[in-house]
């Protein structure tokens, strides 16, 4: 065989996977239902696939025994075909139609098919190849694995006399070999085109239901349950030591700390459930999806009103109320959709275009709330500064007398607002980081998936839904650290004196500072905080807080 027949030869080969692995939508249920499903014509064969799941090897030989094995049993399995082609056949014969089921590992794929003189690969057995493999016309071509004579396995069904349908016998296939397991019914004859099957399969790790490449997952969520445990416990006890002084940004923080904890316990749930039964209550797991979507959309809202500013350097969001209540339901509407599509029911419901069409929006709506955030990180920021600048040059260009009244009073103002300055730029690099990562976890993950048709690294995809609870809780933290409840916080809340407001009038006043002062400056300033011991203990308290 020369060169160009060894290249089309592979081509051919990695070609008629790719159709097996689009047809073989993975199934996320450990329990596959099969319903009227009709077999797929495949190059020379009709084929149905029954699923993919990622199995680990048994751990127990023992047949009687429950924990320890892993295997893939077939129940209530029947096959129908046309009148047509039962009507061609006659009452006394038998084996008039014969339906195989293959289960085999992604790395033995090409032990399924062969080709003959290089050309096309096919999946059943032609004349030609009966000469040259030694198949048997008529039947799936089955190469031995090198480690396992037995594997791939071959299951066969067949019809007999001119009966419409066929029964498969209730059988049980042990796993004695860890990989990504693929499982196809196989129609080779012909007069079998327009078949259908219903019944179903049963996949078993050795340690429950749970597909493989998402046992991990259930580990995991312990682990987030008890990291949202502890500072549910650390944040709650400042946030009652300090409730006469709790901003309304904190009460918004708790909510997401909560929600957060209940989502994980929740998760946690469904997958026990999911592994001690093998099926995933639709009920169940939409609450537990809904309870994900409403945490994730506060979680951006939450941020997203931290960047401008709310509770800090402004009362309430004004006239952008409205337009952030609009994005935050968009928002829950596409996250909610989108993860009803990937965990309610099975994968194979909707098709690989349905599931992109749904993330689409999810993916666009995330951007544009990454550059809303940002642009109002930017202006906050910015007017931070310019009110800071503003007081220490009312500081420096005062006239002595208004000094002397004011200085302390005008110190403790630029201080507080240095104060607040220093945090949101602090916010800004920690989501600076956070979005950074993000955009380098999507790339790898594109690479994952493009680098890995085969699903043949299943054992570590659960990292890929993992980091995404990881980034969200270490940014939690990250606010949660800056904005903690103390006696302090009101301080650093929004007030009405010098530099707070940040209205188009009120920064004008800011910079028009002239040296006589402004005698309502000075009534605000001996209102909130007369000079002398309480400035001193207030100027004490913003120390140790630094």
């Amino acid at each position: 065989m020369d060169f160009s027949f060894r290249i089309a030869y592979k081509s051919f080969d990695f070609l008629i996977f790719v159709i097996l692995s689009t047809l073989l939508t993975t199934i996320h249920a450990s329990i596959h239902n099969y319903q009227n499903q009709l077999f797929n014509e495949v190059g020379n064969a009709y084929l149905l696939p029954g699923g993919s799941e990622g199995l680990y090897a048994s751990l127990s030989s023992d047949d009687s025994a429950t924990d320890g094995r892993s295997f893939i049993r077939f129940e209530n399995i029947t096959f129908w075909r046309t009148q047509d082609a039962a009507d061609e056949q006659s009452e006394m014969e038998h084996g008039t139609g014969l339906i195989q089921a293959v289960i085999f590992e992604a790395a033995d794929r090409n032990n399924i098919g062969g080709s003959a003189y290089g050309g096309q690969r096919s999946i059943c057995c032609t004349p030609d190849l009966a000469k040259l493999e030694g198949c048997k016309q008529g039947e799936v071509i089955r190469i031995p694995s090198a480690t396992e004579i037995n594997w791939p396995m071959v299951l066969s069904i067949q019809f007999n006399g001119n009966d419409l349908s066929t029964q498969m016998n209730n059988a049980e296939v042990p796993i004695k070999k860890t990989g990504m397991h693929n499982l196809f019914f196989i129609a080779c004859d012909p007069k079998l085109k327009g078949t259908v099957m219903s019944g179903k399969t049963v996949w078993k790790n050795p340690d429950g239901y749970l597909p493989g490449r998402m046992a991990p997952l259930m580990t995991f969520y312990v682990y987030m349950a008890i990291a949202y445990l502890l500072l549910s416990a650390i944040w709650f006890s400042q946030y009652m030591r300090f409730w006469e002084d709790i901003l309304q940004l904190q009460h918004c923080i708790a909510a997401v700390i909560g929600l957060g904890l209940f989502e994980m316990i929740l998760w946690y749930l469904d997958y026990s459930n999911f592994n001690k039964t093998g099926m995933r209550p639709v009920v169940t797991t939409a609450w537990v999806v809904t309870v994900g979507a409403i945490k994730k959309t506060l979680s951006r809202l939450l941020i997203l009103s931290v960047s401008m500013g709310y509770g800090v350097v402004r009362p309430t969001l004004g006239g952008l109320t409205s337009k952030v209540l609009l994005i935050g339901a968009t928002y829950f509407v596409a996250s909610e959709l989108l993860d009803i599509t990937e965990h309610v029911g099975t994968i194979n419901d909707v098709s690989g275009r349905a599931r992109l069409f749904l993330g689409l929006p999810d993916a666009f709506l995330d951007a544009f709330l990454i550059l809303w955030i940002f642009t109002s990180l930017s202006k906050t920021l910015e007017q931070l500064q310019v009110s800071c600048n503003s007081l220490l040059s009312d500081l420096m260009i005062g006239d002595v007398t208004f000094l002397l009244c004011n200085n302390h009073a005008y110190f403790i103002q630029a201080k507080r607002i240095s104060v607040k300055l220093d945090i949101y730029r602090k916010f800004s690099n920690a989501l600076a980081v956070a979005v950074i990562a993000s955009v380098a976890w999507i790339t790898y993950e594109i690479y994952f998936k493009a680098t890995d048709p085969f699903n043949e690294r299943w054992q570590s995809a659960w990292i890929i839904t993992a980091f995404w609870d990881i980034l969200s809780f270490a940014l939690l933290c990250v606010i949660c650290y800056l904005w903690a409840p103390s006696q302090s916080s009101q301080r650093y809340a929004y007030s009405e004196d010098v530099g707070e407001e940040f209205d188009d009038e009120e920064a004008q006043s800011l910079t028009r500072g002239q040296s006589n002062g402004d005698v309502s400056l000075v009534k605000q300033e001996q209102k909130n905080g007369n000079a002398g011991i309480s400035d001193e203990e207030d100027e004490s308290e913003e120390d140790k807080r630094e």
